[in-house]
């Protein structure tokens, strides 16, 4: 079987607990706002079920049915930070370990055409 469908029916743990967490985070901000999993995939242009498999943190769940989730509810603003490079302290200390420590010298342009 492909890597790619294992992925799907075997996530990381880490990953499966981070999907059911935002599932039922989701599935809270829907209810809260007293809407129904029908009005909610009316409003994202979905359907029931793919409104309900995110909601249960399903890992075949697109993720621009989890980020339209997150604009309905008003909740995108957050998503911008998830991969932000600034906030990555270990892809920053790799970074900082490998640079250069010395600048190559160019080769002078010459104006001799």
């Amino acid at each position: 079987m492909p890597a790619r469908n294992m992925l799907l029916l075997a996530p990381p743990h880490p990953v499966e607990l981070a999907l059911k967490e935002l599932g039922s985070n989701l599935r809270t901000a829907r209810l809260r706002r007293n809407l129904t999993i029908e009005e909610v995939a009316q409003k994202i242009g979905a359907g029931r079920r793919a409104v309900s498999d995110a909601e249960r943190g399903k890992p075949s769940a697109s993720v621009a049915i989890y980020a339209a989730l997150l604009w309905a509810f008003d909740l995108l603003a957050d998503v911008p930070n998830l991969a932000d490079p600034a906030r990555d302290q270990e892809g920053l200390i790799l970074s900082r370990s490998k640079a250069r420590v010395r600048a190559r010298r160019g080769e002078a342009l010459d104006n001799d055409f």
